[in-house]
């Protein structure tokens, strides 16, 4: 098969577009992806006011977050009518519900005491791996009792398993 000097051309930006797409960077005149520039938003408008503590440690859908939206607009917050969906879209993303099932409510209330849930959802471990966790965290001082401990054991290792 003979390519010429055109032909070849052509193909490489043809692949540009791809190879942008792959490596997650917007080519020139397209916008950033919402994700970043939710976080744009949210490091712009919220963090003005307050840390971002209270976004890390809440688990909220869609409704919860325009609800917290609505009410930090209320409250002052500059954000433009504009980027609520981007940045409501960018919190529930990354700072939305945890799976339902026993144990939940333990990991809100109890965990992030100390921790963002961030840390939660990141943290990726076996059962053996979440019972050391856990254990470190009791000698630590986390208020979990020993009725809970199996609850938020089972809880954390079916829905943050490796």
């Amino acid at each position: 098969m003979h390519f010429g000097l055109r032909s070849w051309f052509r193909a490489i930006v043809a692949t540009v577009p791809l190879a942008l797409a792959a490596s997650g960077k917007p080519a020139a005149g397209q916008e950033a992806p919402k994700a970043e520039r939710g976080e744009q938003i949210q490091n712009a408008s919220c963090t003005t006011c307050h840390d971002r503590r209270p976004i890390d440690r809440q688990a909220l859908d869609e409704a919860g977050w325009m609800k917290v939206m609505a009410s930090e607009i209320e409250k002052g917050a500059k954000v433009e009518k504009d980027d609520v969906p981007v940045l409501v879209a960018y919190l529930v993303k990354n700072h939305g519900p945890l799976p339902d099932g026993p144990g939940k409510e333990i990991v809100l209330n109890i965990c992030t005491q100390c921790h963002d849930l961030q840390r939660v959802r990141r943290q990726r471990s076996s059962a053996d791996g979440w019972a050391e966790i856990l254990d470190t965290m009791l000698n630590e001082g986390a208020p979990l009792s020993a009725e809970d401990f199996p609850v938020v054991l089972r809880y954390l290792a079916r829905n943050f398993r490796p």
